[in-house]
C-alpha cells in the first residue's frame, strides 16, 4: 500500500524553489461556499502561531517582557517564525487548505505600559485596545496569508482569541456586550476587508472563533451557571452571536470589491458542534444559529469544531455519525454547508491496539466528513516546533491516514506517470527537510530509493 508517508527512509521531496506572490486576480463569480467545501479537501490550522497572546490581564507577559515585534508574538507560545517553505509542504504533502488563527487586541491601539518592572496588570479601561490595527501587525497576516495562496491552496482568515475564556477577551456572546463591542468589531473587519479586497476566491473570512457567553461556558449556553442552565444567560448568548455574524457579513460585503461575494464563515455558539447526549441542551447551539442575510446568496458556510476522546472505533464511528447528521439537520438544512474548523482525536485509554484504532478513526473521519460536504481543519499536530523551520512533518503516521481516509487507500496521488523522466537537475530533500542536494547533476545525486513518491520540481511523481 502506498501512503504519502509511509515510510521516513523511503520517500525523498525534490522541489524546485516556488515564489510567493499573492494571487489576487479579480474573479468574474466566485465559486459558491457548497463548491469550495469541496474543493478545500483537507484542511490545517497554522495554530499557536498569529493567534498568540498573553491571555490574562493580571500577566500580560508578552506586551511586558518582549519588543512586542510580530516575531516576538508569532515565537511566544512555542512555534517558530513561518516561512513560505511549510506550505510548500504541506501542499505536496496533500494539504489544500490553511486556517489562519489571528488574535487582533494586543496589536490595537492599547499602549501597554506598566507602572513597575514586575508589575504586568492590564487595565482595559485605562488602556483600551481601540479601532485601529497596527499596520506591521496586517502586514504580518498579510504575508502568511500570501504564502498560502501562492501555492493555490485555500485560506480562511479569522479573528481568534479576541473571544474564548480568558479574562483579555472582549466578544463575549452577551447582547449588552454585543452592543458595546460592535463598532470595534465592524471597525476590524473593514479593515481586513479593505486589505484584502483583491484577494481571489481562496481567501475566506471567518467572522469570530469560540465566543462564549459571561459565564464562560462550554458545550452549550449558560453551562456555566448554577444549576448549569439559565434561560435567560442561554437567550442573550444565542442573541448575540447571531448578531455577531451578522454584523461581520454586513462589515464584510459593505467594503466592497471582490468582498461582495467572498466566502464567509460564522461559527456556532462556542464552535460546539452539539456532541455527546449527556444534557438536552447540547444541540442548543446548532439548533438556535441562524443563517445570515446576505446580499450575496450561497457564499456562507457555518462551522463547528470536533475534538472526540472514544472509547473504542466503535463508539468513535457511532458519536461522528451522530454528530453529523445533527449538522445536517440543524445547519445544513438552514441553506449552508459546514466546516469543521478544528479538530483532532484521542482515545480515553491506551492499548495494544491504540494507534491502529485511532488511525482507523481518523481515516473513517475523513471519509465521512468528505461523503457529507464537510470540509475539515485538523489541529496542528501536522508540523509544529522546531520541525516548521526544517521543515518537516512531526506525524507522519497521522497525515498518512487523513489522506487514505479522503483519497482512498493509495493516499494522495496526482496519477503522473512513474515513468516520466526526471529533469537532469534539482533540488533534493528528505521527509524530514534535510538537503541533499541543490541543483545537482543527476550523477551527483544519492540514488532514490526504487518505490516511493517524490516532489519533482513541484509536481508529484510516483515510482512503482
Amino acid at each position: 500500500m502506498i501512503g504519502l508517508y509511509i515510510r521516513l527512509t523511503s520517500i525523498v521531496f525534490i522541489v524546485a524553489t516556488i515564489g510567493c506572490q499573492p494571487i489576487m486576480a479579480q474573479e468574474t463569480v466566485f465559486e459558491t461556499a457548497a463548491e469550495a467545501v469541496k474543493n478545500m479537501r483537507v484542511g490545517w490550522n497554522l495554530g499557536n502561531t498569529l493567534e498568540s497572546n498573553s491571555g490574562d490581564t493580571l500577566n500580560m507577559w508578552i506586551e511586558h517582557w518582549t519588543d512586542r515585534t510580530p516575531a516576538a508574538y508569532e515565537a511566544a507560545w512555542g512555534q517558530t517564525v513561518v516561512d513560505s517553505e511549510l506550505f510548500q509542504l504541506l501542499k505536496e504533502a496533500g494539504f489544500n487548505a490553511v486556517r489562519v488563527p489571528v488574535t487582533w487586541y494586543p496589536h490595537m491601539e492599547a499602549k501597554f505600559k506598566f507602572n513597575s518592572y514586575n508589575n504586568s496588570i492590564w487595565y482595559p479601561s485605562k488602556d483600551d485596545i481601540g479601532t485601529q490595527v497596527q499596520a506591521d501587525w496586517m502586514q504580518r497576516v498579510k504575508q502568511i496569508v500570501d504564502y498560502i495562496i501562492s501555492q493555490d491552496m485555500y485560506c480562511i482568515l479569522n479573528v481568534h482569541h479576541d473571544t474564548g475564556a480568558s479574562n483579555t477577551a472582549w466578544l463575549i456572546a452577551d447582547e449588552s456586550t454585543y452592543a458595546r463591542q460592535r463598532e470595534r468589531f465592524e471597525a476590524i473587519w473593514r479593515q481586513i476587508s479593505e486589505e484584502f479586497k483583491d484577494y481571489g476566491e481562496r481567501l475566506l473570512f471567518e467572522g469570530y472563533n469560540e465566543m462564549l457567553d459571561v459565564k464562560r461556558s462550554w458545550c452549550f449556553a449558560s453551562f456555566g451557571a448554577t444549576g448549569n442552565y439559565n434561560a435567560a444567560i442561554a437567550k442573550s448568548a444565542y442573541n448575540a452571536i447571531n448578531s455577531y455574524a451578522q454584523s461581520f457579513v454586513n462589515a464584510v460585503r459593505s467594503t466592497g470589491g471582490n468582498n461582495a461575494q467572498r466566502n464567509l464563515v460564522v461559527c456556532t455558539y462556542g464552535a460546539c458542534d452539539g456532541s455527546g447526549t449527556w444534557s438536552s441542551h447540547l444541540q442548543d447551539p446548532l439548533k438556535e444559529m441562524k443563517l445570515p442575510e446576505d446580499v450575496t446568496p450561497g457564499h456562507l458556510f457555518f462551522e463547528v469544531h470536533h475534538y472526540p476522546k472514544i472509547k473504542n472505533l466503535d463508539a468513535g464511528k457511532a458519536e461522528l455519525s451522530r454528530v453529523i447528521r445533527n449538522l445536517n439537520n440543524y445547519l445544513v438544512s438552514k441553506g449552508a454547508p459546514v466546516i469543521i474548523g478544528e479538530w483532532g482525536s484521542s482515545m480515553e485509554k491506551e492499548s495494544e491496539a491504540y494507534e491502529e484504532e485511532l488511525a482507523a478513526f481518523d481515516r473513517f473521519f475523513m471519509a465521512q466528513t468528505k461523503a457529507n460536504n464537510i470540509a475539515t481543519f485538523h489541529w496542528m499536530g501536522i508540523s509544529e516546533g522546531a520541525d516548521r523551520t526544517v521543515p518537516k512533518i512531526s506525524e507522519p503516521e497521522l497525515v498518512e491516514a487523513m489522506m487514505e481516509g479522503y483519497y482512498g487507500e493509495g493516499g494522495y496521488q496526482t496519477g503522473i506517470r512513474p515513468t516520466e523522466t526526471l529533469p537532469r537537475t534539482a533540488d533534493v530533500y528528505t521527509v524530514t527537510g534535510i538537503k541533499l542536494t541543490r541543483q545537482a547533476p543527476a550523477i551527483q545525486r544519492p540514488p532514490l530509493p526504487g518505490k516511493g513518491i517524490y516532489i519533482v520540481n513541484g509536481r508529484k511523481k510516483t515510482s512503482k
